[in-house]
């Protein structure tokens, strides 16, 4: 086996700066996604026919095609009919909170379903109009309820991050590829890379158990 990791060693801050471009838009991505997300799962369950019908047909749109094809709409397409170039980082938030929002919506859906009807019967009777209930009574239940899903949501988010180096934003993977055709030899920046990503899941992973853990006391 022919491996030697010294040859990258002087490009290790080279990538490590991609920890921080990564995260970057991650981050924004699921934050517009959960928004998007929540707003989405109040149309589900609204009385309003039409309302469901929309946030059906986006969820069934985002969840039925692939996200390499609805990034590349965004950062490709979309410029050659509007004459706008969207910059990468744009792009890739744009496309992965669309297509998180989606996943989320149906996350957060089915956590506001399954909190008991009697105490949404209980705030109608009282009186209570219905912005305060979900905002105060319904969603702080539901999201106790769902929020294993939703870090599993952003787990597999933080995974996916790496097709936008397809659109040259220089996250992680990026730069591994770009270590990889400056010294010739992509399996050590590749290898070091996915240890960064194992990291960063792992660490995503405790967080989420200690949130839980957090709000098991609260009750």
């Amino acid at each position: 086996m022919n491996l030697d990791f010294t040859q990258i060693v002087p490009y290790i801050p080279f990538m490590l700066k991609g920890i921080w471009v990564t995260l970057k838009f991650v981050s924004v991505s699921i934050v517009f996604g959960f928004f998007l997300g929540t707003l989405l799962a109040l149309l589900k369950i609204s009385r309003v026919k039409l309302f469901n019908w929309f946030a059906d047909a986006y969820t069934s749109v985002f969840r039925g095609t692939p996200l390499i094809l609805q990034l590349m709409i965004i950062y490709f397409a979309i410029p050659q009919l509007t004459g706008y170039n969207i910059p990468p980082f744009l792009a890739a938030v744009l496309a992965f909170g669309l297509n998180s929002s989606a996943y989320i919506s149906e996350i957060i859906r089915a956590g506001i379903q399954a909190v008991e009807k009697g105490q949404t019967e209980a705030a109608q009777a009282l009186g209570v109009p219905y912005r305060p209930m979900m905002k105060d009574l319904i969603l702080p239940q539901a999201l106790k309820n769902i929020l294993p899903a939703l870090m599993n949501e952003f787990i597999t988010l933080t995974k996916e991050s790496a097709i936008v180096s397809t659109i040259s934003y220089l996250d992680l993977m990026r730069r591994a590829q770009v270590v990889g055709s400056d010294i010739y030899r992509n399996f050590e920046p590749l290898l070091f890379v996915g240890l960064i990503y194992y990291l960063l899941v792992m660490g995503l992973t405790m967080l989420g158990k200690l949130v839980e853990r957090r709000l098991r006391y609260s009750d």
